[in-house]
């Protein structure tokens, strides 16, 4: 179970409905970036602190595999609970993404 994929996951499909169909389609390659990379998921030391929960360490796991693995190096501030948030949901929102696209890719085919 993925902590919270739910909440990010309806975070992207109401980003998504506010978005024009035309901008969509010119911009399918790039909905991770807009949706999840330029803006804040969550704003606010104690909102990110509740949002996280007992999971913290947990998310902080996912964070660091994610950048060992892509990056070789790991550089999410996990003193910064608000940092720790927002680079999950965008390391979520990247699965989430994917989703949406092989879903619209299905429709079309």
């Amino acid at each position: 179970m993925v902590h919270k994929k739910d909440e990010i996951k309806k975070h992207f499909e109401d980003w998504i409905r506010d978005q024009d169909s035309d901008w969509i389609e010119a911009n399918l390659d790039d909905l991770h970036h807009h949706c999840f990379n330029t803006d804040y998921y969550i704003i606010g030391t104690w909102n990110a602190t509740q949002w996280l929960g007992d999971q913290v360490f947990n998310v902080i796991e996912t964070i660091r595999d994610y950048e060992m693995n892509n990056f070789g190096e790991v550089n999410t501030d996990f003193s910064n609970p608000e940092k720790v948030v927002n680079m999950y949901a965008y390391i979520i929102g990247e699965e989430i993404v994917e989703e949406y696209k092989d879903k619209i890719s299905k429709a079309v085919a």
